[in-house]
């Protein structure tokens, strides 16, 4: 078989050029690929430094606006302060009084929580372990009267009325921490606390957290500073209203402002989440007649001004009142202006809003780190590929070079 010398060099050489070429596609084709995605990780960098900077910005916006309710009621309660101090000082009492009920359980963790704000006043609410409390439930409320303070609580029931409220589950996991074989740390949590100041915590307790709780999804009532539910009145089955009903025990708990609203991510209060849990739909009377009277239209349970008690649908408690000494404190009449609560609605408003900038901000600022550190990954790859493909492209380009050079 006669094999021509000069057609085979040929074909081994056109082999060799286009191996050379398809290398030489390829190369170009991966550094594009890496080109392109270094391009996108600039883009998602611009991205994220623009939304920072939008959102400092109104960020510096709401701050000069917080400044400014703040300084307008400054001027209110300045222009207020004997009827203001009144109420305070009638209204410290009370909550004096349910502080020193609670402490008497030296061996509950509502009592080592009182304890740790007397000890450190308002630097408590910005310890680690406390940071996430809002409170004990018996403080977090307060009613018009003496015989309704007794009526919830008896209701409620000791263990409630000194459960802990938390905003987060965060807070929860932050008060009381397990070992490795999952037995309770003594060392740590609300269990160190109470051994670092003499008092060690005695059995269970209760925490409740605010954004497990599925809030009442209804409206509320209109114009109302206090921002009661609008919850539609019992009707017995001739389409009346019972006689004697009084109200919704959960409309009948006054809520500082500080925590009508924005406690939770979605916005709500405390009336909405914590007290329509504990009370739900909870209807009060003047009188056991007339309490009884209404049994039709009783779906989650009546009390009456006279001591009787339905806790809910066809369960009732009989005998004699127990007498729960931990209470809701009673509160003064205010004689604030609606003005005074809107303008601390609305400072209550924005600060929530800026604690989600504050948030956002930072979740912002974690992303553009994490495509800061891709970006520079990328592009170091990118020079490494570089410097390793120059030398083979340039290797792969001599059999051209030298096909051009050699005469036809």
């Amino acid at each position: 078989m006669h094999v021509d010398p000069n057609n085979s060099f040929g074909t081994a050489r056109d082999e060799i050029q286009n191996g050379g070429l398809s290398r030489a596609e390829s190369a170009i084709n991966n550094s594009q690929k890496l080109q392109d995605e270094i391009q996108a990780l600039g883009f998602k960098i611009k991205q994220h430094e623009d939304n920072i900077k939008y959102l400092k910005t109104q960020k510096h916006s709401l701050d000069g606006s917080i400044l400014d309710l703040q300084v307008i009621l400054g001027k209110y309660c300045s222009s207020s302060i004997p009827t203001i101090e009144n109420e305070a000082h009638s209204n410290s009492r009370s909550e004096n009084e349910t502080v020193e009920q609670i402490l008497k359980h030296e061996k509950s963790a509502a009592a080592i929580l009182c304890q740790l704000k007397i000890r450190h006043g308002s630097q408590a609410s910005h310890l680690m372990l406390t940071k996430d409390v809002l409170g004990i439930v018996a403080t977090l409320g307060k009613v018009d009267d003496e015989n309704l303070s007794r009526l919830f609580s008896e209701y409620l029931g000791l263990e409630t009325m000194m459960a802990i409220v938390c905003k987060t589950y965060e807070g929860v996991k932050t008060l009381e921490t397990y070992d490795l074989d999952g037995g309770i740390n003594n060392h740590s949590g609300i269990q160190g606390l109470g051994s670092s100041i003499g008092r060690h915590l005695d059995g269970r307790f209760r925490i409740i957290c605010i954004e497990h709780i599925r809030p009442y999804a209804g409206e509320f009532v209109a114009d109302d500073p206090q921002r009661r539910l609008d919850l539609l009145k019992p009707r017995l089955p001739n389409g009346e209203h019972p006689p004697g009903f009084l109200g919704f025990a959960v409309n009948m708990i006054n809520v500082d402002t500080a925590n009508l609203l924005y406690l939770t991510s979605t916005g709500c209060g405390l009336r909405e989440t914590l007290f329509y849990n504990l009370f739900s739909r909870l209807q009060v009377y003047g009188t056991r007649a007339d309490m009884l009277g209404a049994l039709p239209c009783i779906t989650d349970g009546a009390l009456s001004l006279d001591g009787g008690m339905i806790k809910t649908a066809g369960v009732f408690s009989l005998g004699n009142r127990e007498d729960v000494e931990v209470r809701f404190p009673k509160s003064s009449g205010s004689s604030l202006a609606v003005e005074y609560f809107e303008t601390e609605k609305k400072l209550a408003e924005m600060n929530w809003k800026r604690e989600k900038i504050e948030e956002d901000i930072q979740r912002e600022q974690s992303l553009l780190n994490h495509v800061n550190y891709t970006f520079r990954i990328k592009k170091q790859a990118f020079i490494k590929y570089l410097a390793d493909s120059s030398p083979y492209g340039n290797q792969q380009q001599i059999p051209g070079e030298r096909e051009r050079a050699t005469p036809k």
